[in-house]
């Protein structure tokens, strides 16, 4: 019965609606009706309305938000990181993850004079750039290459100090006590002392190269920069000098450059790695300076003769193998015979003679003269011309022993010989004559 009693008004309203359009008398009370469970209905839709719109503009705030939380706040002095999505004559223009795109100017670039902007910058490189403007005027944000750069390369330096490490940099000119190299436009000067651990003469042969440095005296203040190669030069020699010595072998044969003359002798740079070139090992004939057989600055063939690891020294000759004179001494000079020399030089034991090719020879003080003497200096004179005649030879050892004395009484008994010859003649003809004499008696 309750049932049904609940049901009742729903078949009450479909007849009065049925009434309704047959009796127009009702019409005024069917429609009230009517218009009551459409404002029921209408209130529940405006009541729902709101839960369902709720969703959507919730839904909107979080992407806005996402979309502002992913985008950078920038500030003109910011230092940025951007890719460059576009290049052309007069600017690139970048994404710096900004709401608006940025823009770098040709002025703002570091570009050598008259250098296309295409050709030292390409889409898809990474910068890092100093913000000028947030907007420019047209909504773009302003950069620069230079000022961004000029603050990171002080700090970049100033690490460099403190940490004591090295870097690469480019020598682009020369000035008065050293050289300058421009780092991302930070003049860092390097005095002509620090260029390496030897004398530079000509410092413009470093411009254009590319040197390992380190930072000697930083003030940021006071925009100060002191760099020095020395200490990169000192170690780069030392590891060439520990792996020339290394492969070093004796009678090895080089191209090196006279570096110095000294009374006893010269430097040779083997590159990087200087030897003794002995004054005796210069030429097979005796020199009194090395500047007689060359000069600094010479590009000289060279042999190792000697090499003593533990010193770290170099012993080198130059004498041409090929034109060593005592190779064959025999076809030049014979046991017995008497030649012309020269006095080289006065010993307490005798004196050194050159002979023609300048092979040098001793005459033993007891070997000058037939009278006793006490030193070579009673008889002889550097320079004098002398006979001497040869005694000994012994090629190994390249020593040739020769005697005045001697030559002296070979040259006696020649004189002694011809006067005899002469004195034997003129007996002879004497007899003759006497004879010749003695028929017309």
């Amino acid at each position: 019965m309750e049932d049904m009693n609940k049901e009742q008004p729903e078949i009450q309203v479909d007849l009065e609606a049925k009434e309704n359009v047959e009796t127009p008398v009702e019409a005024n009370e069917a429609p009230t009706l009517a218009e009551e469970v459409k404002e029921e209905e209408v209130t529940d839709e405006v009541e729902a309305a709101p839960e369902t719109a709720q969703v959507p503009t919730e839904s909107m705030d979080d992407y806005a938000k996402e979309i502002d939380a992913s985008m950078k706040r920038v500030a003109t002095g910011d230092i940025v990181d951007c890719v460059i999505i576009s290049v052309n004559e007069d600017e690139i223009i970048v994404n710096l993850d900004y709401v608006a795109d940025g823009l770098i100017g040709r002025e703002d670039l570091h570009l050598k004079p008259g250098q296309p902007i295409a050709e030292a910058y390409q889409v898809g490189d990474e910068l890092k750039a100093e913000v000028l403007s947030t907007n420019d005027g047209e909504g773009n944000v302003r950069l620069s290459l230079k000022k961004a750069d000029q603050i990171i390369v002080w700090d970049r330096l100033e690490a460099h100090f403190t940490d004591k490490t090295s870097f690469m940099t480019t020598i682009t000119e020369v000035v008065k006590g050293g050289v300058l190299a421009d780092i991302k436009g930070v003049r860092a000067f390097m005095p002509a002392s620090m260029i390496s651990v030897a004398y530079v003469e000509d410092l413009s042969a470093f411009v254009g190269q590319e040197l390992e440095v380190h930072v000697v005296d930083f003030d940021r203040a006071d925009r100060k920069v002191i760099i020095s190669h020395k200490i990169i030069d000192q170690k780069e020699r030392e590891i060439a000098k520990e792996n020339f010595f290394e492969n070093l072998k004796k009678d090895q044969v080089f191209s090196g450059t006279v570096k110095k003359l000294m009374n006893f002798g010269a430097f040779i740079d083997l590159g990087g790695v200087d030897g003794l070139l002995h004054i005796n090992e210069m030429s097979w004939k005796r020199i009194k300076h090395p500047s007689e057989v060359m000069k600094e600055g010479d590009v000289v063939e060279v042999y190792v003769n000697e090499v003593d690891t533990k010193s770290r020294k170099i012993s080198l000759g130059l004498k041409n193998i090929d034109n060593n004179p005592w190779d064959n001494i025999f076809d030049h000079y014979g046991i017995g015979k008497v030649y012309e020399a020269e006095v080289v030089r006065l010993m307490n034991f005798g004196a050194f003679v050159k002979l023609n090719d300048g092979i040098e020879g001793l005459v033993h003080i007891s070997e000058i003269s037939e009278d006793r003497i006490n030193q070579p200096q009673d008889v002889l004179a550097v320079g004098d011309k002398v006979k001497v005649k040869v005694l000994n030879i012994d090629s190994d050892k390249q020593k040739i022993a020769l005697s005045i004395k001697e030559a002296k009484n070979e040259q006696a008994a020649v004189d002694l010989k011809a006067y005899s010859d002469d004195q034997e003649a003129t007996t002879s003809l004497e007899s003759v004559f006497a004879k010749f004499k003695d028929k017309f008696k």
